[in-house]
């Protein structure tokens, strides 16, 4: 049997839950059909990158899974027939990696990034930078207003 990962996208107006129970059942329908679930993880509620079906955000999950193809398709299948799923996407593997995701490892490193700068980094403030030398301007305007 080969290895696959697959990542849904669900409705963003559905419950954590809901999305929790979705990923339960298309686990427990590759089950039926042979399958071994390798790895399960909801990486939550995410942004889209553009709108999908008029949705901004979607509820994001993982599927490690070891199957035959038969399985895969039948999922496939269902997917495409659910209402509350956005978008799938189903990958063959060599190995589906042990422990977190890279999506959720990095979640958790953002806490050690650099704090930014308030205003544009070591840019001096606006009163401490010297004045640029326009030249005889005032007399131009005086000229003019006479």
């Amino acid at each position: 049997m080969a290895k696959y990962e697959i990542v849904v996208i669900a409705r963003q107006d559905i419950s954590s839950a809901a999305a929790e129970a979705l990923a339960e059942q298309f686990s427990g329908v590759l089950k039926e059909l042979g399958s071994e679930i390798i790895k399960t993880e909801h990486w939550g509620l995410r942004s889209l990158a553009y709108k999908i079906k008029k949705n901004r955000k979607g509820h994001y999950f993982l599927l490690g899974v070891e199957a035959p193809a038969a399985a895969v398709h039948e999922l496939d299948r269902l997917l495409k027939l659910n209402e509350d799923v956005l978008r799938h996407m189903t990958i063959r593997v060599e190995e589906i990696e042990e422990g977190q995701s890279a999506i959720l490892t990095s979640r958790g490193e953002r806490g050690d990034r650099p704090e930014r700068g308030g205003r544009r980094g070591d840019r001096p403030e606006r009163g401490d930078r010297p004045r640029r030398d326009y030249g005889d301007r005032s007399d131009d305007n005086q000229e003019d207003a006479a």
